[in-house]
């Protein structure tokens, strides 16, 4: 086959996984690129399936295991950061909390807060968890 063709297969199995995100398709995108390599240096049809084969089955058990615990490690230095770490963290609440006002400290930090449900008031010494941050407001829930 002719390399362009190889490099159409790479580019649609490519756009598929940007659709699947599985890590399977982008692997075997690679043997298509290599297998156009192989084209492009002059390799007959059947040399040029069997680097696909090689390329793609070594893709698949070697590197895409390894790409899978890369993306699924949360405990580097790309773990968590910002509003979205305190997100699940636990808090003390300093100042009465309502829907309308109140403060806690979290992590040693005070933030204004406001109970995530309407019509719960949580008092001072009670403790609580973030359930998620709205600008500079820490949302709460009394902890069970």
């Amino acid at each position: 086959m002719a390399p362009f063709i190889w490099l159409i297969i790479a580019v649609l199995l490519a756009v598929a996984e940007m659709f699947a995100l599985s890590f399977v398709l982008i692997m075997l995108a690679a043997g298509a690129l290599a297998a156009a390599g192989a084209a492009a240096l002059g390799a007959d049809p059947v040399l040029q399936v069997a680097v696909f084969s090689v390329v793609s089955a070594f893709s698949l058990f070697v590197l895409r295991p390894i790409a899978r615990r890369m993306m699924n490690d949360r405990s580097g230095p790309d773990a968590d950061i910002g509003l979205a770490a305190l997100e699940g963290s636990p808090a003390l609440v300093l100042e009465r909390v309502d829907d309308r006002q109140g403060v806690v400290k979290i992590g040693g930090e005070e933030w204004s807060a406001r109970v995530y449900e309407d019509g719960q008031v949580l008092e001072a010494g009670e403790r609580v968890h973030v359930v998620e941050i709205r600008g500079a407001t820490a949302m709460v829930w009394r902890q069970q």
